[in-house]
């Protein structure tokens, strides 16, 4: 199948970087330890922060440096390649394709972050393992997991979808794709869990679709979502894909519907 090809290609694209993964997987790692110690600071002044014991805000940071690079939360990945057609004018020829440009750069992005998942996503939970006391998830939450970090991948590309596509009228995206790293750095909870943040920003933040970034899996990874509220995070991951692609065909067909590329 195409896109099952478009996936492979772009897995093995990123894994010739070997040096870079390395790299990664220590400075992963590292940050992994800085913010474990951080956090059980802060925990032992507030053991029941938004509803995490200790262990559970350990274990957080370290989903939280696995999902990094997978989700890609500050940009890169197939979208910066389209950012990159875009301004130099070859996009041109990748509308000529056969296949939308949507899926097409999707399947792309799936292939680069199962990739990361597999090296810089595993190798530093196996050292946050051995170096901390992690929560070990359920068959049933950790299946789940799965589902909600391929969900969550897809929220990302379509978000930076549409910061890529911003190069068709301002010719570079460095400025909103700043912006949009901004935002997902501190709305999907990577500095901080959400869940801990003080209302109303706390229920905004969670309603927001950088959520699905992190908070959304970590909850199901710790177990604070059980039963039917693993399928309501999940639904809400999923309203928020549909609702994000169709922007990323609106905002393409707006683009395209009258082209002029560099170059003429």
């Amino acid at each position: 199948m195409l896109y099952v090809a478009i996936a492979t290609r772009t897995f093995r694209r990123y894994s010739t970087y070997r040096a870079a993964t390395v790299a990664g997987i220590f400075t992963n790692s590292v940050f992994g330890v800085i913010y474990s110690y951080a956090y059980l600071a802060l925990w032992d002044q507030r053991p029941d922060a938004g509803g995490y014991d200790a262990t559970d805000a350990v274990t957080y940071v370290w989903i939280g440096q696995a999902l990094l690079m997978t989700v890609a939360l500050w940009g890169g990945g197939t979208t910066d390649d389209l950012a990159d057609r875009i301004r130099t004018g070859d996009v041109a020829s990748d509308l000529h394709r056969p296949v939308g440009l949507v899926p097409w750069y999707l399947a792309g992005d799936l292939g680069r972050s199962a990739y990361h998942f597999l090296t810089r996503g595993l190798a530093p939970t196996l050292i946050g393992v051995v170096l901390f006391d992690i929560v070990v998830p359920t068959p049933v939450a950790a299946a789940a997991f799965l589902v909600s970090v391929v969900l969550a991948v897809t929220t990302s590309f379509a978000i930076r979808f549409l910061v890529a596509c911003s190069t068709f009228w301002l010719l570079d995206q460095s400025g909103v794709k700043m912006l949009s790293g901004f935002l997902a750095l501190f709305m999907s909870g990577m500095v901080l869990p959400l869940v801990v943040f003080p209302e109303p920003l706390r229920s905004i933040a969670l309603a927001l679709p950088w959520a699905s970034f992190l908070q959304t899996p970590a909850d199901i990874w710790l177990g604070q979502r059980t039963g039917w509220e693993v399928v309501t995070g999940l639904g809400a991951q999923a309203a928020w894909i549909l609702a994000l692609l169709a922007l990323c065909q609106a905002v393409l067909a707006a683009a395209t519907r009258k082209v002029v590329v560099q170059g003429g």
